[in-house]
């Protein structure tokens, strides 16, 4: 099954840490799925043809906001709408969650309650899942057609799904403690108050449900899932 990967930013890179991408990300969070896929560099413009082009699409996270003059989030909205209806599975992360939402009718602002940076749990059927986070953006005001389906008393639409088809989350599953520790480091410094910064230090090292994100993933690209 083949999945594009529809990336709207750059990981960071640094001396000393492994390269690292967004693709990379991913397929280690889903291998062994029997999922193959694609990357699409949409943040540099590039742009599948149709929702046909791949099985499934996943959304990465970015830096930028969806709120952001930018040229190619208006070009990723229209192509969200055409997957929204052709109903083909989609998977928004981070930004991929917010544009998504915005592209739907949602919308999306820099929160006034700041940052959400390393471990946090999200309430998911009253249990909580533990995931790293990493985000200042939140959705704060969901479409009429999402549901929600995470969320903690920081951030109300945590996830959000749409029909049996789209998934979207605020949080990274695909973000481990070697991920987040190079944001810590590199991207943090300067842009994240310190004391959250200590804090999410702090937490690493602790279980995340990585893991039971990545098998609800794959239902839903498979077409095993009601949302």
């Amino acid at each position: 099954m083949q999945i594009g990967i529809l990336q709207c930013g750059h990981f960071p890179t640094a001396e000393g840490y492994p390269d690292q991408t967004y693709s990379k990300l991913y397929a280690s969070l889903l291998a062994g799925r029997g999922l193959t896929f694609q990357t699409y560099s949409v943040v540099d413009m590039e742009f599948p043809a149709s929702p046909d082009e791949a099985d499934g699409w996943l959304i990465s996270g970015s830096k930028h906001g969806a709120y952001e003059d930018l040229p190619f989030i208006p070009v990723l909205e229209d192509f969200i709408r055409k997957v929204h209806d052709n109903k083909v599975p989609l998977v928004g992360v981070c930004f991929g969650h917010q544009v998504t939402a915005q592209a739907l009718g949602g919308r999306v602002e820099k929160y006034a309650g700041g940052w959400s940076v390393g471990r946090v749990e999200y309430q998911i059927d009253g249990a909580p899942v533990p995931l790293v986070a990493w985000h200042q953006d939140q959705v704060v005001s969901k479409p009429d057609a999402a549901r929600v389906v995470a969320h903690t008393d920081f951030c109300e639409f945590a996830a959000l799904a749409y029909g049996d088809n789209i998934l979207t989350m605020q949080a990274h599953p695909e973000f481990d403690d070697e991920a987040l520790r190079l944001l810590l480091d590199v991207r943090a410094p300067g842009v994240v108050p310190d004391d959250i910064i200590e804090n999410a230090r702090a937490n690493m090292g602790k279980d995340l449900r990585q893991e039971w994100v990545a098998e609800r993933i794959e239902a839903l690209f498979k077409g095993d899932t009601h949302g």
